[in-house]
C-alpha cells in the first residue's frame, strides 16, 4: 500500500479489495465524531467555572450555556442533509472541521457570556453536520457485512471524543487548582489565615441565597475568630450546595481563582488541534461511491468500491445502487407517500427517543452531578472520566456485537437496563440518599446506553432511507434528535432545581421521568423497528418499496 499524502484516494483498484483501506477511510470520517464527542462533552467540565465566572443564574442561564449549542446543532442537522446531496459527504465534513476550529478558538477568548454562546452556536452547527454526515459517509462506503461494525466505529469516535475532553478538563483543572492553592498558601505565609468576614459573607449570599442575611450574619458572629473555611462548607452542606474548602479561602482572601478566570478557557480551546486534523485528512479520502453514481460519476465510484472490496463486489454494489437510484423520485415527497411514511416516523422517533431517556444529562452536567453526591470539583471531575471510560468500553463491546446479535436485541436489552438504572436512581434521589456507591447506577445506566442505544441508532438511521434523499430525510430525524437533546438539556437544570419538584420528590423527579421513556423505546422497538443486519443499503430501500 502507498503511505505518500494522496494513498487514501489513489491506490489502484484491486480484485480482492481492501479492507485496510475501507478501515482508514471509516477512522478519517469518524474524526468528525471525535469533534462532536469532545465538543459536545467539553461543556461537562467548563459549566461550573463558567458559572462562577460570568455569575449565571443556577437554573435557567446555565442551562442555557450548556445547551446553547444545540441550537446550531439543529441549525446543522436542518442544512447538512441538502448540503449533502448537493456538494457531497466529504465536503460537508470539511465544512464542519472549519466551524469546530473557529468555535474552539472563539469559545477560549470571549470577553462576556453572549460572546462565548456565539461561538459555542458556531461550534453546534459543525456538530450537527457531522452527526449526520459521518455515519451516512461511513454507511455508503462500506460492505454490507461489516456496515454495522464500522457505522458503530462513529459512535465509538464520539464517545473517544467525550473521554479524551474528560481527560484534558480533569487535567486542566487539577493543574488550576495547584495554581490556586500555591496562591493561598503564599497569602497566609505572608498574611496570617484569618478569612474576611465581609467576603466570606458575600461567598455564602452569593452560592446560597436562600440562607439569609440574618444567618449569614448569625453564623458569621458566633464563629468570631475560629471563622474558617471548613465550617463555610458545612454550612452550605447543610442547603444542599456543594463547594471546597480552596474555593473558601480564595473568597475569603480576595485572590481570584486561577481556574475560574482561565480553566474552562484551556478547555474549549484545546478542540482546535483535533479539528485540525480533521481538516488535513480529509482531503485524503474519496467521495461516497453513492454520492458518486448520483452524479452520473459512475467510473469513480466503480473505482472506489472495487478498492473497497474487490472487482465483482463493486459491480454488483454499483448495478443495484443505480437499480435503486432508478426507482427514487429524488424528492422529500417520496418519504410521505403510503408504505414510505413510516420509514421517516421510525426514524424521528428513534432519533428523539434516544436523546430523551436522559444520556446527554450525565454527558453534560455529570460533574455537577456528582459535586451534589459529596464529591470536591477535581473528584467530580475524576468521576466523570470514569462515566467516559465505560462509555467508551462499552460502545467497543457494541461495535463487536452489532453485526453478529442484530439491531433489535441490542436496543431492547439496552433500553430494559437504562429504565432500571434510572428507576434505581429515582428511588435513591428520593430518599436522599448521596453516597458514591450512587456511581454504580450511573456507570450501569451509561453501559446499558453504549452497548445499544447510543450506536444502534445511529446505525439504524444510517441504513434505513432511500439513497438519493438520505441526506435530507437524516438531516430531518436528526433535527429532531438535536430539538430533543436541546429540551432534556435546558430543562434538567430547571427542573433539578425547582423547589415544588423538590419538595415532592427529592430530586428523583427526572431520573424517573427519563426512566419511562426508556420503556417507550423499548416498546417501539419491538413494534416497529425492522432488522437490517446482513442486508444492503439497496436491499433495505426495495424492502420499503415493495411494502408500499
Amino acid at each position: 500500500m502507498k503511505t505518500n499524502a494522496t494513498a487514501l484516494q489513489q491506490l489502484p483498484p484491486q480484485e480482492k479489495g481492501s479492507g485496510l483501506y475501507v478501515f482508514l477511510v471509516c477512522i478519517v470520517a469518524a474524526l468528525g465524531g471525535l469533534l462532536f464527542g469532545y465538543d459536545t462533552g467539553v461543556i461537562a467540565g467548563g459549566i461550573g467555572f463558567l458559572q462562577q465566572h460570568f455569575e449565571l443564574d443556577p437554573s435557567f442561564e446555565k442551562g442555557w450555556t450548556a445547551a446553547s449549542a444545540l441550537i446550531g446543532c439543529t441549525i446543522g442537522v436542518s442544512i447538512a442533509g441538502l448540503l449533502s446531496d448537493w456538494l457531497g459527504r466529504k465536503r460537508v465534513l470539511i465544512i464542519a472541521a472549519v466551524l469546530f476550529f473557529v468555535s474552539a478558538v472563539g469559545t477560549a477568548v470571549p470577553k462576556d457570556i453572549t460572546m462565548f454562546v456565539i461561538f459555542r452556536i458556531i461550534g453546534g452547527v459543525g456538530v450537527g453536520a457531522a452527526s449526520i454526515t459521518s455515519p451516512m459517509y461511513i454507511a455508503e462506503i462500506s460492505p454490507a457485512r461489516i456496515r454495522g461494525r464500522l457505522v458503530s466505529v462513529n459512535q465509538f469516535a464520539i464517545v473517544t471524543g467525550f473521554l479524551v475532553v474528560y481527560l484534558a478538563n480533569y487535567f486542566i483543572a487539577a493543574h488550576g487548582a495547584g495554581i490556586d492553592r500555591t496562591r493561598v498558601e503564599e497569602h497566609v505565609a505572608e498574611h496570617g489565615a484569618a478569612l474576611s468576614v465581609e467576603a466570606v459573607s458575600t461567598f455564602i449570599n452569593k452560592r446560597c441565597p436562600e440562607v439569609g442575611d440574618e444567618e449569614i450574619k448569625a453564623f458569621v458572629e458566633q464563629q468570631g475568630e475560629n471563622l474558617h473555611a471548613r465550617v463555610v462548607v458545612d454550612l452550605l452542606k447543610k442547603h444542599k450546595i456543594e463547594t471546597s474548602t480552596l474555593d473558601v479561602e480564595l473568597a475569603g482572601y480576595a485572590i481570584p481563582s486561577w481556574s475560574v478566570r482561565h480553566a474552562w478557557r484551556w478547555m474549549f480551546g484545546s478542540e482546535a488541534l483535533p479539528a485540525l486534523m480533521l481538516f488535513v485528512l480529509l482531503f485524503l479520502v474519496p467521495e461516497s461511491p453513492r454520492w458518486l453514481t448520483k452524479q452520473n460519476r459512475s467510473g469513480q465510484a466503480l473505482a472506489i468500491l472495487t478498492r473497497v472490496d474487490g472487482a465483482e463486489y463493486a459491480e454488483k454494489e454499483l448495478a443495484e445502487i443505480k437499480d435503486a437510484i432508478a426507482l427514487e423520485t429524488g424528492s422529500i415527497r417520496q418519504l410521505l407517500e403510503p408504505g414510505m411514511r413510516i420509514v421517516l416516523v421510525i426514524g424521528i422517533v428513534l432519533a428523539v427517543l434516544q436523546q430523551v431517556t436522559g444520556i446527554n444529562v450525565f454527558l453534560y452536567f455529570g460533574t455537577e452531578i456528582f459535586k451534589k453526591m459529596g464529591s470536591g470539583t477535581n473528584a467530580a471531575l475524576l468521576q466523570t472520566v470514569v462515566v467516559g471510560a465505560v462509555n467508551l468500553s462499552f460502545t467497543i463491546v457494541a461495535i463487536w456485537t452489532v453485526d453478529r446479535l442484530g439491531r433489535r436485541p441490542l436496543m431492547m436489552i439496552g433500553s430494559a437496563g437504562m429504565g432500571l438504572s434510572l428507576l434505581a436512581m429515582g428511588l435513591a434521589a428520593f430518599c436522599g440518599r448521596t453516597e458514591l456507591w450512587l456511581l454504580l447506577f450511573i456507570l450501569g445506566y451509561i453501559a446499558c446506553f453504549a452497548l445499544s442505544v447510543g450506536p444502534v441508532t445511529w446505525v439504524i438511521l444510517s441504513e434505513i432511507f432511500p439513497t438519493r434523499i438520505r441526506g435530507r430525510a437524516m438531516g430531518i430525524a436528526t433535527v429532531c434528535l438535536w430539538v430533543a437533546n436541546y429540551i432534556i438539556s435546558q430543562t434538567f437544570p430547571m427542573m433539578d432545581e425547582n423547589k415544588w419538584l423538590i419538595d415532592k420528590f427529592h430530586h428523583a423527579f427526572p431520573f424517573w421521568l427519563y426512566g419511562v421513556f426508556c420503556v417507550i423505546l423499548l416498546a417501539f422497538v419491538l413494534r416497529f423497528v425492522p432488522e437490517t443486519k446482513g442486508k444492503t443499503l439497496e436491499q433495505i430501500e426495495k424492502h420499503w418499496i415493495t411494502r408500499t
